[in-house]
């Protein structure tokens, strides 16, 4: 294993108070969409949005991933017609109560339109384990890598102008066999990316306090 020299930019303590200031009121400001334009993206964006999911920390830096970009309407529609009716089955037989419940603030019910009108679909995947010559090598902490990639992918998308939704039909192994996936890898995380609609709503949401997720030891 070679190493190089840590190239670290460092600030002022009141520039970086400023700036963990400004990147807080940036994320603050994200949130999730659920009715999208189909004004078109330039794919630039999000190829540099998943340029910057793949450069996310991971378990023994093996990068357990692979994104796909969906923009072939055909291919949406598939995706579409194929989480509606795993969404239709969840929302009238396999949810609870109390989830259909916590469901309410949000309005939302099995239709997905945005699966077809958000310009792009990305598609994250986790890989279980690799396949090279030797066979199977394991991954290690996989979830949690592709996590921490999928976060990097929203701030990304969040930062360029763009909105997303977090979408995570159950199941979703249709994905994987839409998108023609090899088998050591599983659907992790369904994102519409695009511009929201003109008069897209969002519902007004309260967050917990500080105090409640913040403990100083």
């Amino acid at each position: 294993m070679a190493f190089q020299k840590l190239e670290f930019q460092t600030y002022s303590e009141t520039g970086m108070v400023d700036r963990s200031e400004q990147y807080l009121q940036l994320i603050k400001a994200r949130r999730t969409v659920r009715e999208f334009s189909d004004k078109p993206v330039p794919i630039d964006i999000i190829k540099n949005a998943v340029k910057t999911a793949a450069s996310a920390p991971s378990g023994a830096n093996k990068q357990p991933w692979h994104f796909v970009i969906v923009k072939d309407q055909t291919v949406k529609k598939e995706i579409r017609l194929a989480a509606e009716k795993e969404e239709k089955e969840f929302y009238t037989h396999r949810a609870p109560h109390y989830w259909l419940e916590d469901l309410n603030q949000f309005g939302t019910d099995w239709h997905k339109p945005f699966l077809e009108t958000a310009p792009y679909l990305i598609v994250v995947f986790r890989q279980r384990y690799e396949l090279d010559k030797q066979g199977q090598r394991k991954n290690y902490y996989v979830n949690e890598s592709v996590g921490i990639a999928s976060g990097f992918l929203l701030t990304a998308l969040h930062n360029a102008g763009l909105a997303t939704l977090t979408h995570t039909p159950s199941p979703m192994g249709f994905l994987d066999k839409i998108l023609k996936r090899p088998k050591n890898e599983r659907a992790f995380l369904l994102i519409p990316v695009g511009y929201p609609a003109k008069d897209a709503q969002v519902p007004i949401l309260v967050k917990k306090s500080v105090s409640d997720v913040i403990s100083i030891v």
